[in-house]
């Protein structure tokens, strides 16, 4: 049997050490796959409720065969249950007599270029956010992001080229 079968075993017996071994061995691939089904801000949360739901969830699964596909739909639901609250919140109707901030509408070049990066799929505009906006050098980003050089590069690559040709449109 292998390592984690063995721990799945053991947490789904209660054993929180297992548990955590679990947790911390699928936690990098859920976070990948979030980043795809998530808007950047949500993917790190969906993986943690996702986590916290199969902490308390585990003992409830009958077939360890399935765990992954479990695993993976929990993170999938969690992103869907993010984006219909973003959708909602945006639906919230706005009444004059709350008092706030007011910002000016954006106009011009920085509404489209705010339009661009919206429409770049998560994992491109993350990369494209971390190097042209925050900065980071390519060392940086290939260790936040746990790619390769020449994976970080190309995707940089294919995420400022989805944005030029949408801002060229």
């Amino acid at each position: 049997m292998t390592a984690l079968v063995c721990d799945l075993t053991e947490a789904r017996k209660g054993d929180p050490k297992a548990l955590e071994r679990v947790l911390v061995q699928s936690r990098q691939d859920l976070r990948r796959f979030a980043e795809f089904h998530c808007a950047i801000n949500d993917a790190e949360d969906a993986v943690q409720d996702s986590l916290f739901i199969v902490s308390r969830k585990i003992g409830d699964l009958r077939n360890l065969e399935v765990f992954t596909s479990w695993l993976f739909r929990i993170v999938k639901r969690e992103c869907y249950r993010y984006k219909r609250a973003k959708a909602a919140l945006m639906q919230v109707p706005i009444t004059e007599d709350i008092e706030g901030p007011h910002y000016p509408e954006q106009k011009g070049l920085a509404r489209d270029v705010a339009m661009a990066l919206e429409s770049l799929p998560a994992h491109y505009r993350e990369i494209i956010l971390l190097r042209d906006l925050d900065g980071f050098s390519i060392q940086e980003i290939m260790c936040q992001l746990q790619l390769s050089k020449e994976a970080c590069k190309a995707r940089l690559h294919r995420a400022r080229a989805l944005a030029r040709e949408y801002l060229s449109a």
